[in-house]
């Protein structure tokens, strides 16, 4: 509600006023309360016109307040026809899940980057309600742009663009991809404190469904074993999961060199130059771990210990020198009892090479041991299987391949052609044990305590998280955009969508995965009321009370007026 005024000859007058919205869809105002004429509150209040002023303003906030107080309490009845069939072609469903990640997507200032984007571009469409809503639908209705256009459509708030402006903007965000990351990652530390002390980086590849190579798209390893050409993305993200960079390289490129180029960027443009860099072995190549050893920045990477110099190796793989994690004592972990079987064991030396002196810590885990030996002697016994029967499959490049253990001979009888005998290779099987509950672990700390730099090593599962996540609940793959800078911009849609979700997840508190929040999400519906407002149509639980709890606006009350409604939208986007 508002304060305005009224002049006439002689006197003015002052009001409250409240907007409202008619049967007709126009805004109008109707008088809640007449609070005098300037020259009796001047002389009631005993003050001059600004301080009525402020007196007025102040009685319109009280009303206001009364105002939104009576609506959420009071009753409503709304008669019901039976012999009244449904409006034609009249929706009655709406969606309304996205008001949460709408929260997310304004505290990030996303609204604020496309601003700054536009006045860079020459366009008309509303870049900020177009790439809201490709983030809201690829969380909740992951789709094509244009089954997206359409999922929009059910939303509280549908679009006020057409579907040819988002083929459009998709040029515009690809763009503007390193600055929209820049700028979010600056936004996102006013909604709290990133953990960017530590960066995980992996890579991973999505496949597209044609036949022939174009562009970025290449033939590759894929991980899904797939023969199609590829695109591969390279992601850091920080200590806490919450996602920082990303980039894209064809199919075919060594994904050891797609760290340094994206590594330069965060130096450059993030402004981020003190951090641990932590990969697996396969990202952790000698250039790469000499890269991160340069100014504030240091590493810590998974080893290969059968890569390791043979001398090396030779001291990993003896059972001897090794201690108890959690009070340092020396263990002999050749004999170890039932109760030492849920600790861990390591121990270290310098690790010296070309390049870099290192520090290599290796561990032990019995149960690590134990769930090796159970997988292999379930190998063990596909591959005695496949020599009983006869049915030897070439092996795969696949440390998991039972075809593995098994080796041919060839045995000449006289006066025939050679035959070739399958066996076991038991020299094989027993190579193998000899890595059973070993890990090892190169960093340049050589100062840190060891049970510190595990815990960081540990910690890299989330970004496999994370990719599974954009496969799986993001149905980021296969791609179906061609061009480049729509694939381009539908994997910048995919990174940002990750972002949103997981920091709405830790302003919950981690009270859920991430799988039971867009579960919950996408059943957040409301059903519209003979136009007189909604009804939440899904359970209330836990779950929603903390969404309501952190978002700081309310969907589950019995009935919501389409004016509370409206002002829930106004607060999800930060518009008080």
């Amino acid at each position: 509600m508002k304060v305005t005024t009224s002049k006439s000859k002689n006197s003015e007058s002052f009001y409250i006023c409240r907007s409202y919205t008619d049967s007709n869809g126009k805004s109008t105002s109707k008088v809640v309360k007449k609070l005098g004429t300037l020259d009796e509150l001047m002389r009631e209040l005993d003050t001059d016109r600004d301080g009525v002023m402020a007196w007025a303003k102040e009685q319109a906030r009280i009303e206001t307040k009364r105002y939104k107080e009576n609506e959420r309490t009071k009753t409503v009845l709304i008669p019901f026809h039976a012999d009244r069939m449904l409006d034609y072609d009249k929706q009655k469903l709406f969606k309304g899940g996205y008001l949460y990640l709408q929260f997310i997507y304004y505290k990030l200032q996303l609204d604020k980057v496309c601003r700054k984007i536009r006045t860079r571009h020459k366009f008309k469409y509303d870049l900020n309600a177009i790439l809201s809503d490709l983030i809201y639908t690829r969380i909740l209705d992951p789709s094509s742009k244009r089954s997206s256009f359409k999922a929009a459509s059910d939303y509280l708030e549908p679009p006020a663009y057409e579907l040819h402006d988002i083929y459009r903007s998709l040029s515009v965000l690809s763009e503007e991809m390193d600055f929209i990351q820049s700028e979010v990652y600056k936004n996102s530390s006013f909604m709290g404190k990133r953990n960017d002390r530590i960066l995980y980086y992996d890579c991973s590849n999505y496949y597209f469904e044609i036949e022939q190579e174009d562009g970025e798209k290449k033939y590759g390893k894929s991980k899904e074993h797939r023969p199609n050409p590829i695109i591969q993305m390279g992601l850091f993200i920080d200590g806490d999961g919450l996602p920082l960079a990303f980039s894209l390289f064809p199919g075919n490129q060594n994904e050891q060199t797609s760290m340094k180029p994206l590594e330069q960027k965060i130096l450059q443009q993030f402004g981020h130059e003190k951090f641990i860099y932590c990969c697996d072995a396969g990202l952790g190549s000698e250039n790469n771990r000499s890269f991160n050893h340069l100014g504030k920045r240091s590493f810590i990477v998974t080893q290969s210990i059968k890569k390791l110099p043979s001398e090396d190796k030779e001291w990993a793989l003896k059972k001897t020198g090794f201690r108890r994690l959690s009070d340092n004592a020396e263990v002999d972990i050749t004999n170890l009892s039932d109760t030492d079987s849920n600790e861990l064991y390591y121990k270290d030396e310098p690790y010296t090479t070309k390049k870099l002196h290192q520090r290599l810590i290796i561990t032990y885990s019995p149960k690590y041991a134990a769930y090796q030996k159970t997988l292999r002697q379930k190998q063990l016994e596909r591959a005695e299987k496949m020599v009983s029967d006869g049915k030897i499959k070439k092996q795969r490049k696949n440390p998991n391949d039972p075809a593995r253990f098994i080796e041919k001979l060839a045995v000449t009888k006289e006066g025939e052609a050679a035959d070739i005998h399958y066996y076991l290779d038991e020299e094989k099987v027993a190579e193998e044990e000899k890595y059973d509950g070993l890990y090892a672990i190169c960093t340049d700390l050589l100062d840190d305590d060891v049970a510190d730099i595990l815990k960081v090593s540990e910690g890299r599962w989330q970004i496999e998280d994370c990719f599974r996540t954009m496969k799986t609940d993001f149905s980021a793959r296969p791609v179906y955009v061609r061009r480049e800078d729509r694939i381009h911009a539908h994997f910048l849609t995919c990174f940002l969508a990750l972002l949103i979700i997981r920091l709405l997840k830790r302003e919950l508190g981690d009270i859920c995965t991430c799988e039971e929040l867009l579960a919950k999400l996408k059943t957040m519906n409301f059903a519209d009321i003979e136009e007189q407002g909604f009804m939440p149509l899904y359970k209330r639980d836990k779950l929603t009370d903390a969404l309501h709890e952190t978002c700081g606006f309310r969907t589950d009350y019995q009935f919501i007026t389409k004016q509370s409604m409206k002002s829930i939208q106004k607060y999800s986007k930060n518009k008080k």
